[in-house]
């Protein structure tokens, strides 16, 4: 369930913000934390690493290797809300598309979404200390192997 949870939350967050790249570099560069070229190539890229990392968990391959990634991806995001929230900064984090500025009136909910991103982080180091799951092409290689 961990696997096929955290593949299913890369496959929307990455398909999101896939239709509106500019929008996620919007939202890369609300952070305020790289420079405007960075965030171009970071908010472009996103998406793909996403989208990547659902598919690859999803089918469990490499799912150690994936669930790494996923586990370091969720530390940024939560060191990104978090540093957003300690400067003052009152941004939509583009988690799941959109980003940028808020409008007045609408709520950050930084809170509720460092507490998403610590939930895939836990569910990304289960993954790491057990990474074959049923139905997955890792087990089916593993099998294989001990036959």
């Amino acid at each position: 369930m961990a696997r096929v949870g955290l593949a299913g939350v890369w496959l929307v967050a990455g398909g999101s913000k896939v239709g509106d790249l500019a929008a996620s570099v919007r939202a890369v560069h609300a952070y305020k934390l790289l420079p405007y070229g960075v965030s171009e190539v970071v908010g472009a890229m996103l998406p793909m690493v996403e989208l990547l990392l659902g598919v690859v968990l999803l089918a469990g391959i490499g799912t150690r290797y994936a669930a790494c990634v996923s586990a370091a991806l969720s530390t940024v995001f939560i060191v990104g809300i978090s540093s957003a929230w300690a400067r003052g900064l009152r941004i939509d984090c583009g988690c799941f598309g959109g980003g940028g500025e808020l409008e007045a009136g609408r709520s950050t909910n930084y809170f509720w979404k460092i507490l998403l991103d610590v939930a895939l982080f836990a569910a990304a180091a289960f993954l790491i200390r057990r990474p074959r799951s049923r139905w997955s092409l890792d087990d089916v290689v593993s099998r294989k192997g001990r036959a």
